[in-house]
């Protein structure tokens, strides 16, 4: 198990003591204050628990090395776990919006002040630790500890409508009981929101869309600085777990040996791999020429792609 991968499953522990623990604290002070904000908010993170435990196996089982019957690793299963923890989000959203609809059509007490220090406490944490995991998933590259951190950072959102709602209904004074549950209503479409913003990466990373042309320009970059490569030309990236795979077309002198042409393949990949430590493997296709590069660029009939300094 690699650096990254222990950062990650680290981080995922995190999420699940954390969650479970919130869980109990926001439901004992919704039940004992009077508020159901607090309780859907409590029912919200008791799912959270149950999807960092789906991040803590995926990570676990993306981080296996590559075996016969997976010769590019299990990396894939981290975007599958990301659609579990949609699902999560999903449901958590359904479940907060129906409670708070059934919530503002019966009539119920007011929430007790306290609610408020017990949401203000839960709010701080929450963003702290959406902080910490999306530091984490940014370092480790981790598409699941994303989802996580959103978590996270929904469960902040619907902590703030909560203290929201209940500051109006405390404010305001009888007949405006149901304040809390109406801010709760509003959490669970910001939720919706954030399922849909998680899963579109992670649709694109299943279906090996396209998604990184910060990481081709970079690798164009550090192709350019490897002797005997004249230019690149095709150049396609996919991420399976925490890593890229690259395939690369790179363009040599077509009058040097097939000796000369293995070393400059494995310089490239040796390059790439060492100012990029994210890129598991890079797949370099040789492609000779016998002109000069803007002629065979123009022979071709394709964009000249070299990086110009």
């Amino acid at each position: 198990m690699n650096d990254n991968s222990e950062k990650a499953i680290k981080a995922s522990i995190f999420s699940i003591i954390g969650n479970a623990s919130l869980a109990g604290i926001k439901f004992l002070a919704g039940y004992f204050g009077n508020s159901y904000a607090l309780i859907a908010d409590a029912i919200e993170s008791s799912a959270d628990v149950f999807s960092s435990i789906f991040v803590f196996f995926g990570l676990k089982y993306s981080s296996r090395p590559a075996d016969e019957n997976h010769p590019y690793g299990h990396g894939k299963a981290e975007a599958l776990i990301t659609f579990l923890v949609v699902t999560f989000l999903i449901v958590s959203a359904i479940i907060i919006a129906k409670e708070s609809i059934t919530n503002i059509i019966t009539p119920h007490h007011q929430p007790k002040p306290f609610t408020l220090l017990v949401l203000g406490g839960i709010i701080l944490f929450k963003e702290l630790s959406f902080q910490y995991v999306m530091r984490k998933s940014v370092e480790t590259n981790s598409s699941s500890l994303k989802a996580d951190a959103w978590h996270h950072r929904s469960d902040a959102i619907t902590s703030l409508m909560a203290f929201i709602g209940i500051s109006i209904s405390l404010v305001m004074g009888p007949g405006w009981e149901a304040a809390d549950d109406v801010a709760a209503l509003f959490a669970s479409a910001f939720i919706l929101y954030n399922a849909y913003k998680i899963l579109r990466p992670a649709l694109g990373e299943i279906m090996d869309e396209q998604l990184y042309e910060e990481e081709i320009e970079e690798i164009r970059k550090i192709a350019s600085h490897v002797p005997g490569v004249m230019a690149t030309e095709k150049c396609n990236v996919r991420k399976s777990g925490m890593n890229y795979y690259v395939d690369l077309h790179a363009i040599v002198d077509g009058s040097i040996s097939v000796v000369e042409g293995h070393k400059i393949s494995h310089d490239l990949k040796d390059a790439v791999q060492a100012e990029m430590p994210q890129v598991k493997d890079v797949l370099v296709h040789i492609e000779p020429t016998f002109v000069s590069v803007r002629d065979y660029f123009r022979s071709h009939h394709i964009e000249d792609k070299r990086v110009k300094e």
